[in-house]
């Protein structure tokens, strides 16, 4: 056990750094180090029996199903055209506004983040309905990319987040109290994003023209096509909030809900059927990989004493709660603009959690906190996949341009990211309040 110090982690942790700079797989390069780790310090064979009881104790975690069976309802929902019937509905009731478009993308954006969950696929779907309309209407290409590209993000907070989801695992935290203190930060974050768009069109009108108001007749027909979604969502999230299903039991409820809504739709077609099971065996299978690497690199970690080490660290230097959280924040928002969101999850929370811990912070509002920093990391140079994303969609806009869009969306994540430190209730009020 000679080896079995702080000093071999953080060797471990530049090896793995490396190996991701370099474009190895996330799960693969988290695995090959914690068992490298484990077989230095343990010895090959108990490496190998250790990280099998691992994955056996993993598979056979009941909330494991959690995730692709909200992963199946996403891709059913991909069939019936829901991001852009949430996109429509909302640009029928406020696109007639001077910056209309932008709030309706911004709803789009967290309507279609409660049912999908992932940044990169709100930016793209939404992105690829919304842009056209913004840019036919005369907005200004940065204001259009940067607010799809920021809004893409609210899909890792707000609830059913896969974000979320592979943190309680790996934490060993309730993911039902993990989605109820997710939503007032979600909804406050999009508010913030909103409050952007109002500042910018205040302060230059031409960016964002006011459009042709929409009869009521057409609002109507726009929300008829979204009513049974908003349905669903709302019994998926206020079921798990208060208690009455656990996670499990709600995504079953989604996945269920997703099909019947699909079929009434007549959409449900043999081809889309496939496909979704498809989409969702091939995305939970590379979540599944890098969640057993994660955990075997934690295990590592463990071993070590590193994370102990480095709460006592902290702790001796009397920080306070939140000069080390905003020390937390810093470290974070520095390798979230130079790693991927869930690499920059894996690699902090074994080590970053017991300091939050220490400083008086629980596991479920660390969780809210990293998956918060997380995001801005998805719309940060000079990584930003949401804003490389964009530009996918948005092809005759230089990324630059989209750089530029995003700063103001930035900016008001830094100072979100900053209210959720200093007001910890933001996080834990409702959790507290409804007693999960």
């Amino acid at each position: 056990m000679i080896w079995a110090t702080s000093a071999t982690a953080l060797v471990g942790v530049g090896i793995l750094l490396a190996l991701l700079l370099a474009g190895v797989r996330i799960g693969v390069a988290l695995g090959l180090v914690g068992l490298g780790g484990l077989a230095l310090i343990l010895g090959p064979e108990a490496a190998l029996i250790k990280s099998g009881v691992i994955l056996v104790d993993t598979l056979t975690r009941y909330e494991l199903g959690t995730l692709p069976l909200f992963l199946f309802m996403a891709h059913v929902f991909f069939s019936v055209d829901a991001s852009r019937d949430l996109f429509d509905a909302a640009a029928k009731l406020i696109g007639h506004r001077k910056g209309g478009l932008a709030y309706a993308s911004i709803a789009g954006c967290a309507g279609f983040g409660t049912i999908n969950g992932s940044s990169l696929a709100t930016t793209a779907t939404v992105g690829l309905v919304a842009y056209p309309e913004m840019r036919r209407r005369g907005y200004a290409d940065t204001l259009s990319t940067g607010t799809i590209a920021a809004g893409g993000t609210l899909g890792q907070m707000i609830p059913p987040s896969g974000a979320l989801i592979v943190f309680g695992i790996i934490a060993e935290t309730s993911i039902g109290d993990l989605f109820t203190a997710a939503i007032i930060p979600g909804i406050t974050q999009a508010l913030f994003y909103a409050a952007v768009v109002f500042v910018l069109v205040r302060l230059r009108p031409d960016i964002a023209p006011a459009g042709e108001r929409a009869p009521w007749a057409e609002r109507l027909r726009a929300l008829g096509r979204v009513w049974e979604i908003g349905l669903l969502v709302a019994l998926i999230i206020g079921g798990i909030a208060t208690g009455l299903v656990s996670p499990s039991e709600a995504a079953a409820m989604g996945a269920a809900g997703a099909l019947i809504i699909a079929a009434l739709r007549r959409k449900l077609t043999r081809a889309s059927l496939f496909h979704a099971f498809a989409e969702t065996l091939r995305t939970s299978g590379l979540i599944y990989m890098i969640l057993f690497g994660a955990l075997i690199f934690a295990a590592f970690i463990g071993v070590t004493g590193l994370a102990d080490a480095a709460g006592q660290a902290v702790s001796d230097l009397g920080m306070g709660t939140v000069a080390t959280l905003v020390v937390l924040a810093l470290i974070l928002l520095l390798l979230g603009s130079l790693l991927d969101g869930l690499a920059l999850m894996l690699l902090t929370t074994p080590i970053m959690l017991p300091i939050a811990q220490e400083a008086g912070m629980s596991a479920v509002w660390f969780g809210i906190f990293i998956t918060r920093a997380m995001e801005i990391g998805f719309v940060h140079p000079p990584l930003g996949m949401n804003l490389y994303v964009m530009q996918g969609v948005a092809r005759d806009v230089s990324i630059g341009r989209i750089f530029k869009g995003v700063v103001p969306f930035l900016a008001s994540d830094f100072v979100h990211l900053l209210l959720i430190i200093l007001f910890p209730a933001m996080v834990m009020w409702l959790p507290d309040v409804l007693g999960n």
